[in-house]
């Protein structure tokens, strides 16, 4: 882009060519005071661009450098180097290499990403990797009993309780923490009587505690069956 003072140049040149223009005689303004107001134009004009250039960028959102994070999953200690910000989900699956805990929405929504931390079910894409350093965390690669499929897993695959399987890990992490949760005598909203602390192994139970996994291949009925199978075995 020109700068203004060869623009005002380039204007004082033209009219120097125009015909019948005199020094002194452009629309009742002096050549003078012509000049200066079109200077002043273009000067206007440029300014706002001009500050822009010089304005300072934005400044970069802070980042935070990685640190060591101690995890134990499944039963073994995993020595990482995380960023604060790297969730649950992300320490397993990018970082401990373990892929079986899915993520679906990222939104804590559908639970593909349901992982036990001290037997509890977490939905590990809302919850940060540098929270459970000292919590014991169970994925869909702990459930089995080595080469052996636990109850839970053979159940799904004798009910076929999945379809597509890309919600299964979610959904067998989801069903041990809801057998737990019922054994131990936990009411839920399907509860009849929160004070009763023997809690019937009925299919309104497990479809209400079971709720937060979605399945979008629809086999609802036959997870329901499958965790009703492994909690009379």
């Amino acid at each position: 882009m020109a700068p203004v003072w060869k623009e005002t140049m380039s204007i004082e040149s033209s009219l120097e060519h125009l015909p019948g223009v005199e020094d002194d005689a452009i629309g009742g303004l002096s050549r003078r005071g012509f000049l200066q107001s079109a200077v002043a134009a273009a000067a206007a004009t440029h300014l706002p661009l001009v500050n822009a250039a010089e304005a300072p960028s934005a400044s970069a959102a802070p980042t935070f450098p990685p640190r060591p994070v101690k995890l134990d999953i499944n039963g073994k200690p995993y020595a990482l180097m995380l960023e604060p910000r790297v969730s649950l989900l992300d320490a397993l699956r990018e970082y401990a290499g373990l892929t079986g805990s899915k993520k679906g929405c990222d939104r804590g929504q559908c639970g593909a990403c349901t992982v036990l931390v001290n037997g509890r079910r977490v939905n590990s894409c809302l919850t940060l990797a540098i929270m459970h350093e000292d919590d014991k965390i169970t994925t869909i690669e702990g459930i089995a009993q080595g080469e052996q499929l636990a109850p839970i897993q053979a159940a799904f695959v004798e009910h076929d309780a999945f379809q597509c399987g890309y919600c299964t890990p979610g959904q067998i992490c989801s069903a041990v923490a809801c057998m737990d949760e019922m054994r131990a005598g936990a009411a839920s909203a399907a509860s009849s009587d929160v004070r009763v602390k023997v809690i019937a192994f009925s299919d309104e139970e497990i479809r209400e505690r079971m709720s937060g996994n979605l399945c979008r291949c629809g086999a609802y009925n036959n997870i329901v069956a499958a965790v009703r199978a492994t909690s009379k075995a």
